[in-house]
């Protein structure tokens, strides 16, 4: 997963992911949306029939469109992870950003 982060892809598209592949991804900033076997052949038929089909995933509605057809579909992730992802957090700077919450928590106090 690193290695398509790097490579620059901020998103990937499939009918099933495993588990450490799916962390990995989240955990480098690539998103990993898992649609319907039917849908995938949908975009794919779209894809090979006009190369410059467009997609667009929205992560803050988490769907997947076909812009073309306004086909669209729902993607399920972690909301921790969606967080993470549109802030550009990764565990520790999460963390840092909730840290005067954490250090209210810890004395007993609300925020």
């Amino acid at each position: 997963a690193w290695a398509l982060s790097d490579y620059g892809f901020k998103v990937v598209v499939s009918s099933f992911f495993a588990d450490i592949f799916k962390n990995n991804a989240l955990n480098n900033g690539l998103l990993p949306v898992q649609v319907s076997n039917s849908f995938l052949s949908i975009m794919l038929k779209k894809v090979q029939q006009d190369p410059a089909e467009e997609i667009e995933v929205n992560l803050e509605k988490q769907t997947i469109t076909l812009l073309r057809t306004d086909e669209s579909e729902p993607f399920e992730i972690n909301p921790y992870k969606k967080k993470c992802l549109q802030n550009g957090y990764d565990d520790i700077d999460y963390l840092l950003s909730i840290l005067k919450k954490v250090d209210a928590y810890e004395k007993g106090t609300t925020v």
